[in-house]
């Protein structure tokens, strides 16, 4: 005899699933344009001029973009809900940071590969960083957009008209 299992048929199904992201988690995104920078300068230079100027704001970038990336980061464990993407969340976070970025996490590791490049006095990463935007909008962010709408609706649809997908 065979059982099935059914959940809570009030439940949307959203609500037992995750977002239907790609399986690369979107940081190996930005650290790919950055590592990709990095050999490619030892190979063809792409000197940024400016120094030490570009190293003190490269600096101060890296450094904003990691507070950034905390931030979102520690919302997440506060919240208690998952940083995971193909996980389902628990709870739909719109205070502290995710009142300035419905993506602040992404938008922090954009900055701190920025900062880097400018640190390291290399245009590379900042060549290869729009890629990895693109791929994290498309694989990571649209999925887990189309999921927090089917799992909280108009919420989430008035939380998206306040707040910037970046900054």
């Amino acid at each position: 005899m065979r059982t099935t299992t059914q959940t809570d048929p009030t439940t949307p199904a959203a609500a037992r699933t995750g977002a239907k992201v790609f399986p690369v988690p979107p940081p190996l995104y930005y650290g790919a344009a950055f590592a990709t920078g990095m050999f490619l300068q030892g190979a063809v230079a792409l000197d940024i001029p400016g120094r030490p100027a570009t190293a003190l704001v490269g600096a101060a970038i890296l450094v904003a973009g990691l507070a950034l990336d905390l931030a979102g980061v520690a919302a997440v464990i506060t919240h208690r809900t998952t940083i995971i993407p193909h996980r389902p969340v628990t709870t739909l976070i719109t205070t502290g940071i995710y009142r300035f970025s419905r993506n602040p996490m992404y938008t922090g590791l954009a900055m701190m590969v920025a900062g880097g490049a400018l640190l390291a006095g290399t245009g590379w990463p900042l060549a290869f960083l729009p890629l990895a935007l693109i791929a994290v909008r498309q694989l990571a962010i649209k999925p887990e957009e189309t999921y927090l709408a089917e799992r909280y609706g108009p919420v989430y649809a008035d939380y998206r008209l306040r707040v910037r997908r970046w900054l």
